[in-house]
C-alpha cells in the first residue's frame, strides 16, 4: 500500500503509532507543511501531490476534499480522517468512488482546557502583562475577577458542559443557549437557559461550543455581538464559521467589546497579513483545541487500526454526514 499522511505540523505522526505494522512492502510518506487549498485554484498541486497513493489520512478539515479533488486521484482506495466527523470531506463524492471513509476516536477534554486558557488569559491579561514585564513595565492595567460573573455558554453539549463545570467552580453564574436546548437539559448541568439575546445581553463571558452546521452558520451575528457589553469577552474555540467575523471584528477595533480569545479562523493557517494580527484586546491561538499529545496519540494509533482494519476486510469505523 501507498499510505500518506496529511498536516503533520508537528512531525510526531511517525512517532505516535507504530507504522512498521502496515501490510508488508507498504509506504509511507508525511507532508508536514500545509498542502494548498483543494477548495481554489491550488487544486491541481493537491491533485498531483496525493495522486500516487491508496490511502489517506488527513487531519480533520486541514486540507478540503471536494468531489473535484477526489475525482482526481484515480488511485485513493481509503481516506482516514482524525476525528469523528470532518465536513470538509465531500462524503457523498466518496461514496459514489467507492472510497470507505473512516474516523478515529479522540481525548473529550483538550477543547474545553484551551477554553478556560482563552478566558483566564483575557481576564487576567496574561499575555499583555507578560509582555510588558519582558520591556521593563511593571503592572501596566487591572485585570478581572470571574467570581460572581455570569458566563454564557453558545451550546451546551460536551465540551459546553465542561466549560460549565469549570465556570462554576470559579463562583460563576452560568447561563446558557442553543437552539435545541431545553430547561430539563440546562437544569441538569446546573445551567440556566436564557434566550439567545438575554445571554449575549448580560454574560460578562460568551463562550461558543457548537457544532457547524448549515443551521448554525453565522449563529452569532451582528445582533448578538451588537448586545454584548462594552466589558464582555468573547470566545470561540468551535467553528469559525459560527460566527459573523466582520461584526466581531469591527467590535473589537472599536472597542465595542472587551475582548476575544479564538482559536479558529476562516482561513487556516492565519495568513500573515490577516486584521486579526492587528486587532487590539485579542489573545489567538493556531487551533489548538484539539492538539495535545494524547490526542494524536489516539488519532495516529485509530488511524493505524483503520488502515489495517480495511486492508484485511474488516468493518472499519465509518463516518457519517454531519
Amino acid at each position: 500500500m501507498r499510505v500518506a499522511i496529511l498536516d503533520d505540523y508537528q512531525d510526531v505522526a511517525r512517532d505516535l503509532a507504530d507504522w512498521s505494522r502496515l501490510p508488508a512492502g507498504s509506504t509511507l510518506t508525511v507532508f508536514n507543511e500545509p498542502l494548498a487549498d483543494g477548495n481554489t485554484g491550488g487544486i491541481d498541486a493537491v491533485a498531483a501531490a496525493l495522486e500516487p497513493f491508496d490511502a489517506l489520512v488527513v487531519m480533520r478539515e486541514r486540507t478540503p476534499f471536494p468531489a473535484a479533488l477526489i475525482d482526481r486521484l484515480p488511485n485513493l482506495k481509503l481516506l482516514v480522517t482524525t476525528g469523528a466527523r470532518n465536513n470538509a470531506i465531500d462524503l457523498t463524492a466518496c461514496a459514489a468512488r467507492g472510497i470507505p471513509v473512516s474516523g478515529t476516536g479522540m481525548v473529550g477534554t483538550p477543547t474545553a482546557e484551551l477554553t478556560w486558557g482563552l478566558i483566564l488569559a483575557l481576564a487576567k491579561r496574561i499575555p499583555a502583562e507578560e509582555r510588558a514585564l519582558r520591556d521593563g513595565r511593571w503592572q501596566t492595567g487591572l485585570t478581572s475577577d470571574l467570581a460572581g460573573k455570569r458566563l454564557g455558554l453558545v451550546g451546551l453539549g460536551k465540551l459546553g458542559t465542561k466549560v460549565a463545570r469549570v465556570g462554576q467552580a470559579f463562583g460563576m453564574e452560568v447561563v446558557a443557549w442553543s437552539p435545541n436546548l431545553t430547561d430539563e437539559r440546562a437544569a441538569a448541568a446546573g445551567v440556566t437557559r436564557v434566550e439567545k439575546r438575554a445571554l449575549f445581553a448580560t454574560a460578562d463571558v460568551v463562550s461558543v461550543h457548537l457544532v457547524l452546521s448549515e443551521r448554525t452558520r453565522g449563529v452569532v451575528g451582528a445582533a448578538e455581538i451588537g448586545a454584548m457589553k462594552p466589558t464582555a469577552l468573547f470566545v470561540n474555540t468551535s467553528r469559525a464559521g459560527l460566527v459573523d467575523e466582520t461584526a466581531l471584528t469591527d467590535a473589537l477595533r472599536h472597542g465595542h467589546i472587551g475582548g476575544a480569545g479564538i482559536d479558529v479562523f476562516p482561513v487556516e493557517p492565519l495568513p500573515a497579513d490577516s486584521l486579526w494580527l492587528s486587532l487590539p484586546n485579542t489573545v489567538l491561538t493556531p487551533h489548538l483545541g484539539y492538539v495535545t499529545r494524547e490526542n494524536y496519540a489516539v488519532f495516529y494509533r485509530d488511524a493505524l487500526e483503520d488502515i489495517l482494519a480495511w486492508a484485511a476486510g474488516a468493518p472499519v469505523r465509518l463516518l457519517t454526514a454531519g
